[in-house]
């Protein structure tokens, strides 16, 4: 079993707080899968705006925080760590299914493996669960590309 705190995560995945939306990684296996946590708290900046009357984690936030566990095997994968010259963009999701909302309190348990790899593009099946529950499921695609090969906005 392999497990990385939120230091070792921050050493993978260049986003922060607000945005970085895992707490742990329980187990991973280079290659093939991941299984990670986020626990949510009544404390998150979205829970603000949505809803004040009834706080629910956006569907999209959980799928970003998929992708941010997909991303960390991905890297972890290859031996490879982000820098500021490299950049990991999604390219597609495919079949995202919301069976569940997720709550203040929740701990989200993401669980992504490895479909395929080929020139450049990750497919992954992902999905989350709260209490056993599925919440969440997709097949996310993304890539990894140096900075400069990125046009810049215009």
């Amino acid at each position: 079993m392999k497990s990385l705190d939120i230091n070792q995560i921050k050493e993978y995945l260049p986003h922060r707080y607000p945005l970085l939306l895992v707490d742990r990684v329980l187990d991973w296996e280079s290659g093939k899968r991941i299984t990670a946590i986020k626990n949510v708290t009544i404390n998150e900046e979205f829970f603000n705006g949505h809803f004040p009357h009834k706080p629910v984690m956006p569907g999209v936030l959980t799928i970003e925080a998929l992708a941010q566990t997909a991303a960390l095997l991905a890297f972890m994968s290859i031996g490879q760590k982000p820098d500021d010259n490299a950049v990991v963009y999604f390219v597609g999701i495919d079949g995202a299914r919301f069976k569940r909302p997720v709550e203040p309190g929740d701990q989200l348990r993401m669980e992504v493996e490895i479909l395929r790899q080929s020139r450049g593009i990750w497919k992954f099946q992902a999905r989350a669960t709260v209490d056993e529950q599925l919440v969440v499921e997709a097949e996310l695609m993304c890539t990894m590309r140096s900075i400069a090969d990125v046009p810049a906005a215009g």
